[in-house]
């Protein structure tokens, strides 16, 4: 399928892919990418060779009821990283809202078997501000099956070393000088695990400068972020603790991100 283009006025500012065509073993997922500043900056990262399995913007969870929707290896307490047939995706289903500035679809969060895990509505939209233009997502989970589905992470799975990840999760474009910002912290190791209502990442990639303003944390959420290792940040769903949905139940986020050529002052 054709990418979605998203628009702010004239300019094509992100690509929505529904479909994508990659290994199963990545877990396909829809995805964002390339998503670029007004200046055309592309801000985003696809298939980085240090983890194919990261797809630009997406929602992604390594554990969802024992199936890995983030691509590439499970870990495992005790033995690691390791190559399992446990391999889900997320199908999109229908549209219920096609516009150039705003989409709306539901999915399917399916197993390695097919099975469906939950159930998505999800909104994308994409709006002008004063600075540049904010990139809006909205998504509620519902357990369409009779058991609760548990959201889990490497962290709850046993790993620590705050790899809490899984949730809303952004791939940066390899970046030079980048700034972070959370409230007063301003190093990784402290705003990953990190509650504070707005994250600011800005730095310079190919093409030039750009800054990101991150929003949407709820309940239990917690920020997610890399630089040293590579460069990306995400709202964890589970970063401490699993996030169980009961059957029938739903749980529902709004993030939001500004998009900005401008350099954010730390």
């Amino acid at each position: 399928m054709t990418p979605v283009v998203l628009r702010v006025g004239d300019s094509a500012v992100a690509e929505y892919v529904i479909e994508p065509q990659v290994d199963p073993t990545l877990a396909p997922r829809p995805y964002l990418h390339p998503i670029r500043t007004a200046a055309g900056t592309v801000v985003t990262d696809l298939l980085p060779a240090d983890h194919r399995w990261h797809l630009g913007v997406s929602l992604a969870v390594p554990d969802v009821a024992g199936a890995n929707l983030w691509g590439g290896r499970t870990y495992v307490h005790g033995r690691g990283y390791v190559e399992l047939p446990d391999h889900g995706r997320i199908e999109h289903l229908r549209w219920w809202e096609r516009t150039s500035g705003a989409l709306g679809h539901e999915l399917a969060w399916k197993g390695p078997h097919g099975n469906t895990l939950l159930v998505e509505r999800r909104t994308v939209r994409a709006d002008a501000t004063a600075r540049g233009w904010r990139l809006t997502i909205g998504t509620q989970l519902t357990n369409p099956g009779e058991a609760a589905v548990a959201l889990r992470s490497p962290a709850v799975n046993g790993r620590g070393d705050g790899a809490g990840y899984g949730g809303f999760f952004w791939r940066l474009p390899p970046t030079t000088d980048p700034v972070l910002a959370a409230g007063p912290l301003r190093d990784e190791r402290e705003i990953n695990g990190s509650a504070w209502p707005e994250l600011t990442v800005s730095g310079t990639a190919a093409g030039g400068r750009y800054a990101l303003t991150f929003s949407g944390l709820a309940r239990d959420d917690r920020w997610f972020v890399r630089m040293a290792e590579y460069p990306a940040v995400g709202v964890a769903f589970a970063f401490e603790r699993p996030l169980v949905i009961a059957p029938s139940g739903t749980i529902e986020r709004t993030y939001s991100v500004v998009v900005s050529d401008d350099e954010i002052p730390t």
